[in-house]
């Protein structure tokens, strides 16, 4: 069979959608797709929860490391330099902290999520995109997620002093539009936040596999991903 040439970047969506398209051809099925995409899934949310469920998962990753939100983290900054800095720094850690507490529950749910995949489910994340995999898992999860987050986070953040007095400025905030409503409560705005860098994560993983599935040692991978 000749092969498809492509000249310069090609967009792993098309590729994808392209793999799809000629499936019989390459001797692909589609049981194969779905149990590829099972097990990527899969494979994406144990690492997540792996990385960020540990000391310093959230507080030591720039990239999913939550700060104070909006004009609060600018007060913060104010309130360092007036001597201030211990308390400021004890809340932002308690938020990592509350996060990181929090994750590890969602590794039943989203293993469950991905064996629960169906073929229709495997095409469609494979033709939809590079952040297919995170809507997939965010229209499953974020809901029962959250619910099962936000006691943890609730129970964390509760020790620290200034939680409360984050949660009344932040309301006032909200109230004079200085803040996002969502963001007025320190205990859903961390539980928002540990669900997008949860996400986030689960789409880096994913990323990992689609760039070096032979790497990854799993012959279904190589499979669905190597073509």
């Amino acid at each position: 069979m000749r092969r498809r040439t492509f000249a310069g970047t090609v967009p792993v969506a098309a590729l994808w959608a392209l793999w799809i398209d000629e499936a019989a051809a390459l001797s692909l099925g589609q049981d194969d797709a779905a149990l590829g995409v099972r097990t990527a899934l899969e494979r994406g949310a144990i690492a997540a929860v792996g990385l960020l469920g540990k000391n310093d998962g959230f507080l030591g990753n720039p990239k999913v490391k939550i700060p104070l939100p909006g004009f609060l983290n600018d007060a913060a900054k104010l309130l360092r330099a007036t001597g201030q800095r211990k308390r400021v720094d004890e809340l932002v850690t308690a938020m990592n902290r509350a996060a990181e507490a929090a994750v590890p529950e969602a590794k039943s749910l989203l293993v469950n999520a991905a064996k629960s995949v169906t073929v229709d489910d495997a095409v469609k994340i494979v033709r939809g995109g590079d952040t297919s995999v995170t809507d997939y898992f965010s229209r499953k999860t974020r809901e029962p997620l959250g619910v099962k987050f936000l006691p943890i986070v609730t129970q964390a953040t509760e020790r620290v002093s200034l939680a409360d007095k984050y949660n009344a400025v932040a309301g006032k905030a909200s109230k004079l539009g200085l803040l996002k409503e969502k963001d007025a409560n320190l205990q859903q705005y961390v539980t928002g936040k540990a669900l997008d860098g949860l996400y986030l994560m689960i789409g880096e993983e994913e990323k990992k596999i689609r760039r070096d599935p032979v790497g990854t040692g799993s012959a279904i991978l190589r499979k669905v991903f190597g073509g």
